[in-house]
């Protein structure tokens, strides 16, 4: 059995705030008393893409576990590869990583366009995605992650920005069975959907909870919320089951 701590937009900058909330949640799920297989961070990282921003993420990010992060829409590439990865040369191409742990493989994509807030999967991209599904042996479970959903939620600014087009993402996953699931963030709300036939979970936000439209009127986002975290269990059978938490 695999179990992924899942959580997301930490949005840290130099309010203590922002800080304190991702602190809290690492600090819950260092305190398990069964210790989770990994940790995942689905974007927007930092709150104004500074360096110094990334270095506090970094920071708080620290863990014995291992932490997998991919970037979001406030992430800026160079700063995010010059604070968090301790990458000095910088840089501003797309940050796709994977990592193979506990017998699955996490396909992490870069989803953002610099400078804007849509979602979108460039084609180096897509064409890292295609050669990472092609290497994986037949018969190992494989995560894709990044930040934007690419389903609509029913909410008229994160569906304006979710990621588009998602048609050649479908058709990739399509022709990979061994793609177990999509995992994202952005929505700053907990969610559950499909896409191209597989489950897409959504992550709940650490900074904040968006308010969903027939929540009433108010604010974008609801600051009085408690941070979240999302657990992916994959068991032997191939189920996938998500519970999600509040972190108080």
């Amino acid at each position: 059995m695999l179990v992924i701590a899942h959580l997301s937009d930490t949005h840290v900058d130099s309010h203590p705030r922002s800080a304190e909330r991702t602190a809290r949640v690492m600090d819950y799920l260092h305190a398990l008393p069964r210790p989770v297989d990994a940790i995942l961070i689905s974007g927007d990282i930092a709150d104004h893409g500074e360096v110094a921003e990334y270095r506090t993420a970094a920071k708080l990010f620290s863990s014995p576990l291992p932490v997998m992060v991919c970037p979001g829409n406030h992430d800026v590439r160079d700063a995010y590869r010059k604070g968090l990865l301790g990458d000095e040369a910088g840089g501003s191409g797309a940050i796709n990583t994977r990592f193979d742990l506990a017998g699955a493989v996490f396909l992490l994509a870069d989803s953002s366009i610099p400078g804007e807030d849509d979602g979108r999967l460039d084609a180096e991209t897509m064409d890292w995605l295609a050669d990472q599904l092609g290497s994986v042996p037949a018969g190992t479970p494989v995560f894709v992650s990044f930040h934007h959903p690419p389903v609509e939620l029913h909410h008229p600014v994160i569906d304006s920005t979710r990621l588009l087009p998602a048609e050649p993402l479908a058709e990739l996953l399509a022709a990979h069975p061994q793609v177990v699931a999509v995992l994202t963030g952005h929505f700053h709300t907990a969610a559950a959907s499909t896409f191209a036939g597989r489950p897409l979970r959504i992550a709940p936000g650490v900074v904040s909870t968006l308010r969903l439209p027939w929540e009433g009127d108010g604010p974008l986002v609801d600051l009085r919320q408690p941070p979240g975290v999302a657990f992916h269990v994959y068991d032997d059978e191939g189920l996938l089951t998500t519970h999600y938490r509040v972190v108080v």
